[in-house]
Parts: C-alpha cells; sequence; structure tokens
C-alpha cells in the first residue's frame, strides 16, 4: 500500500494545483469538469459528464450491494478583495498549498477522488463506492448535487467533503431565509397622516430579536433568527412609507422541521412571512451509523456545524469529513497544509477499511 498511496497523494496535490490555477466560480465551472474528466478518464475510468457535475462508479459495481457516495465540490467563491497573493497561482510556502478553493473544497474534493481510486478495482467489498465531483455548492444552486442526484445509482450514505480538520460533523443547522413585508398607509409626514410600515415592521422585528425557540440542540444549540436587511420602497422624506420590507435569516436545529418555525412565526407577527426556499433543512446522521462508529473507533470527535454544505440536500445518511480548516474558508491567501491531505487520504482509507 506504501508505494501506492504515495502515488494517490501526490497525484491529488498536482491535480489540486491544476484546480486551483482554473477559475471555477459558482456556475463557470466548466472547466475544471473538464480537467476531472481527463483526471479519471486517463486512467481507464468510464465517468459520466452531467452539466458541470462529474462522477464516476467503481469497477465492480453491483447493484445489490448499499452504495456509499463520495462527494465534494469544484466551484469556489470569488477571491477575497484582500487577497495578497495571486488566487490562482498554487504557490507552496513552509507545507502550505495557498489557493482559492485550496481549503474549501478541493483538499476535500483531490482527497476522496484519490480514496475512490484506491478502492476503484477492490473487489468482494459489502458496500459500491461512487465518486461525484459537484458544482454550485457555494451559491447551494440547483445545478450541483441535486441536479446529479437523478443520475446516480441508489445512495445508501455519503461522505461530503469540507474542511472539518478530519473530524465528524455529524448535524448541520438548516438555512431558511425568510422574506417579511410589513403594510401600513401612505401619506404627508409633516400632517401625521398615513400609518408609518416601519413602526409596525420594527414591532415585529423585536419580537425576532427577543424571542426564543425552547428545543436546544445537544449538537448544534438553539435555533437562531436574525433580521439583517431592511427597507422600504418610498425614497421621500416626507412620505410616510405604506410598505416595510425585512430578511430573516434563520437557522434552524435539527429538533424543527421548517414549517414549525414558519406557523410558530406566523402566530407571533401581524407581517406577511413568506420563505424563499425550504430546499436547505437540518440534517444529522445517527451516531451509530457505521461510517460514524468507524470514524469514532480511529480517535475522530464528532460535533454538529453551523455552515450549510450539500450534505443538507441529500436525502439519505450523510457524513461532513475532510481534510483543512472551515474557519479558512473563503478568507484571503487561502490555504491548505499538504500534510493535511495526505493524512486526510491515509484517514479516510482507514475508515472505509472498516465498513466496505
Amino acid at each position: 500500500m506504501n508505494s501506492e498511496l504515495t502515488i494517490l497523494q501526490t497525484n491529488a496535490i498536482d491535480l489540486l494545483k491544476e484546480l486551483i490555477a482554473t477559475p471555477s466560480f459558482s456556475k463557470q465551472e466548466d472547466q475544471t469538469a473538464g480537467i476531472l474528466c481527463r483526471f479519471i478518464g486517463e486512467r481507464g475510468i468510464v465517468h459520466t459528464r452531467v452539466g458541470n457535475n462529474v462522477f464516476a462508479l467503481n469497477k465492480y459495481y453491483d447493484e445489490q450491494k448499499p452504495t456509499i457516495l463520495l462527494n465534494s465540490h469544484h466551484d469556489t467563491v470569488k477571491p477575497n478583495p484582500q487577497y495578497t497573493k495571486d488566487p490562482f497561482a498554487p504557490i507552496t510556502e513552509e507545507g502550505k498549498l495557498f489557493g482559492l478553493g485550496s481549503n474549501d473544497a478541493g483538499g476535500c474534493l483531490v482527497s476522496l477522488l484519490a480514496v475512490f481510486l484506491y478502492f476503484y478495482e477492490k473487489e468482494n467489498g459489502q458496500y459500491n463506492v461512487v465518486f461525484a465531483a459537484t458544482a454550485e455548492e457555494e451559491i447551494s444552486g440547483t445545478g450541483g448535487i441535486e441536479y446529479t442526484l437523478p443520475y446516480l445509482p441508489k445512495i445508501d450514505c455519503a461522505i461530503v467533503g469540507e474542511p472539518t480538520r478530519m473530524q465528524m460533523a455529524v448535524a448541520e443547522r438548516g438555512l431558511m431565509v425568510l422574506d417579511c413585508v410589513s403594510h401600513g398607509k401612505a401619506g404627508h409626514a409633516a400632517r401625521n397622516e398615513g400609518e408609518n410600515a416601519i413602526y409596525k415592521a420594527l414591532k415585529d422585528i423585536s419580537w425576532f430579536n427577543s424571542y426564543q425557540l425552547d428545543k436546544v440542540s445537544p449538537l448544534l444549540g438553539p435555533s437562531k433568527m436574525s433580521v439583517t436587511v431592511i427597507e422600504t420602497e418610498n425614497k421621500a422624506h416626507n412620505v410616510v412609507p405604506a410598505v416595510c420590507k425585512f430578511v430573516v435569516d434563520t437557522r434552524v436545529n435539527e429538533l424543527y422541521s421548517f414549517e414549525e418555525v414558519i406557523g410558530l412565526i406566523r402566530a407571533h407577527v401581524d407581517c406577511e412571512v413568506k420563505p424563499r426556499s425550504t430546499r436547505l433543512r437540518s440534517t444529522s446522521i445517527a451516531l451509530d451509523h457505521p461510517l460514524v462508529k468507524a470514524g469514532t473507533s480511529l480517535g475522530r470527535t464528532y460535533y454538529g456545524s453551523p455552515t450549510t454544505s450539500d450534505k443538507a440536500l441529500m436525502p439519505f445518511p450523510a457524513l461532513k469529513m475532510g481534510p483543512g480548516d472551515s474557519a479558512r474558508s473563503h478568507t484571503a491567501d487561502e490555504y491548505i497544509f499538504i500534510e493535511e491531505i495526505n493524512e486526510g487520504i491515509v484517514l479516510y482509507i482507514n475508515l472505509l477499511n472498516q465498513v466496505l
């Protein structure tokens, strides 16, 4: 395994450098999808591209067996304006590989691909292994994992590659953005006419600020509601506004459904409340799931993640886990330690060896 592992690690680092050097903003991942197709195809592996998503099945895929999906994304955010290095130059300094997307989530992506290659020709395993590199994760777009899933065989569980320092994120808060509208009546400010929609909105905003949802998750803590935007259509200083709109960022733990939270809110406020989407729901994987038990046996700890990933769009148990550190994501001069990738590949293989 040692020489094979060294080759896998070296090739993973080289691939990541090539991906860093190729811009792949969300919805613009065409070139990196092509690079991934070439990399997989050069190894004689049949693969499929749908949109900017690329996936492949293990050589001895057997539809009678359960299937594990190895998934990460190859899109990136746009570079932080405070970059001091070229975000598209894969520079290595003091064991760090710098570049946009190196940490989020290029290191995870190439590590999982290396692991897929390691298991690709293995026979007589208990599970099939499917690899998918997907698009639009950074914008929670519909052209990424959600678009890809119908093309995949039945998936029983997944490892989602995101930078977690190779610890196990077993739960995620759901994200629901609420558009709220308070209605008043227009009038002239000098004559005390009308009914000020801003004042009506402030009453409801005060409720959002002070209300606490009472179900507290041992993994994710309390759910949270934050008013983040407020505006009126009126731009004249002397007109009482008839309409005031505001936005509420709602992070929901796994103990609530979105529908339950919306119903509770509507019972307490006077404004109109409309969710933009209910796609990014809270998720959790059982602590006695084979993937989690395997990770625990390797000394991995588990926690609830405050951030949302493609795990939220998967209708099957998924473990979020990968090399790198979430704190570095979207920062200027983003980097990942090369050793984090090398160790991540080994840990992934050891974890799957216990399951497969």
